[in-house]
């Protein structure tokens, strides 16, 4: 396991690739740790070197005392390419991910060069969802909280015929520490990027899934039409597009990121 030294603790990441490949951030969802790119990884390697990062309060990466924020996501992400000596790098963020690859387009500019936003949105409510969640990871833990997660994560189908890796999310759901898990969900629930949004000039791919409720097509549509350099995707997939339409998701994010 690799780590790197930022504010208040460590940041564990995987990077993989040569060393003269462009690179690429694979940042991930609320309750997942780096493992969820395992099935686009080993493609993306091929053509770029890539970073994945457990954000704080997931994973093996440090867990502080919530709330978080999504800008103190998004310096955790900047002090991360400090301590790696990476000035710049291609962003690809999903739920989570994805709004933290929003701040740091609008804020941080210089450090992005192209920037996927995944299953996303500027707004993800309702407040009560995050408000509810909160209360219940720091009452009862994660257990009671991995169903209705993975119901708003992936299409009955789906959860059906893929008992496999629908018990492989759920155990990194479960594996999330519940302070940390109260942390994201307050950074999601207290952010509001629609102002921002404007500002990113980066080449920019939105995917959504046309089957997501957690943040539906029409939130990613909306992405697309406020980012002047933009262009929307959708795939047949609920919130884990990345799971659940794996292979044309790596082909997607693969394309853009290599033109």
């Amino acid at each position: 396991m690799s780590f790197v030294d930022i504010a208040g603790g460590r940041i564990h990441y995987r990077l993989a690739g040569a060393e003269k490949a462009p690179l690429l951030v694979l940042s991930n969802s609320l309750g997942t740790d780096l493992s969820l790119w395992d099935q686009q990884a080993g493609a993306l390697v091929r053509h770029f070197r890539v970073l994945r990062y457990d954000s704080r309060g997931q994973g093996g990466s440090l867990v502080t005392p919530a709330p978080y924020s999504i800008e103190r996501l998004g310096r955790d992400v900047i002090e991360m390419l400090d301590a790696l000596g990476i000035d710049r790098a291609h962003f690809c963020g999903l739920s989570m991910g994805g709004m933290v690859g929003m701040w740091l387009a609008s804020n941080a500019p210089s450090r992005i060069g192209k920037l996927a936003l995944c299953n996303t949105a500027a707004l993800i409510g309702p407040q009560e969802l995050w408000d509810f969640r909160i209360a219940a990871a720091g009452k009862t833990g994660m257990a009671p909280l991995a169903d209705s997660v993975l119901a708003r994560w992936l299409t009955p189908a789906f959860l059906a015929s893929s008992p496999t890796v629908v018990e492989r999310l759920r155990q990194m759901v479960l594996a999330t520490p519940a302070e940390g898990y109260a942390g994201c969900c307050a950074a999601i629930r207290d952010a509001d990027l629609r102002d921002e949004i404007s500002l990113i000039k980066a080449p920019t791919l939105v995917i959504s899934g046309s089957g997501d409720t957690a943040t539906p097509p029409a939130d990613g549509r909306r992405l697309a039409e406020q980012i002047s350099a933009a262009r929307y995707v959708e795939l047949p997939a609920a919130h884990m597009s990345v799971i659940e339409a794996a292979e044309p998701f790596t082909e997607t994010v693969t394309s853009f990121f290599s033109e």
